[in-house]
């Protein structure tokens, strides 16, 4: 693969740099909607809803698939970069565990009074719900 078929991804968390090596394309979770990034691609710097970030590195290998809660991308024509809030890989994420979760936060939210307290669990519960959807591969309403 030539260099002109491929760009610099990096993908960052508080925690450490999960990513960095030349990808052929990555599909990212835009508050707009989702969008491709390839070489050549226009600048542009956009925010990030929790979603999953899918990575095609290499040709006939499947995407690298990571779940990310939020953040933004800087992409130019050579490099694409994603400051995330958090990010796990897809893999590592445990399907019974995000259920239960869910249930969890959907009693609780059902129990808190206040509005502080309400938005507080609400955002847990979506985006738990969010890593649940990376999961399962569908979208939770």
């Amino acid at each position: 693969m030539t260099e002109a078929q491929t760009f610099e991804f990096e993908l960052v968390s508080p925690e450490r740099k999960l990513m960095a090596e030349p990808a052929r394309m990555v599909v990212i979770p835009g508050e707009e909607g989702e969008f491709g990034v390839l070489p050549n691609h226009s600048a542009l710097m956009a925010s990030i809803r929790p979603g999953v970030v899918e990575a095609h590195l290499r040709e006939n290998d499947d995407p690298v698939r990571i779940f990310i809660a939020g953040g933004f991308a800087d992409v130019t024509a050579t490099n694409c970069t994603i400051l995330a809030e958090e990010a796990v890989n897809v893999d590592d994420l445990d399907q019974v565990d995000l259920e239960q979760n869910v249930r969890n936060l959907t009693e609780d939210l059902g129990m808190v009074e206040g509005d502080a307290d309400k938005s507080r669990v609400e955002n847990k519960l979506n985006l738990a719900k969010a890593r649940l959807d990376a999961v399962t591969g569908s979208l939770s309403a």
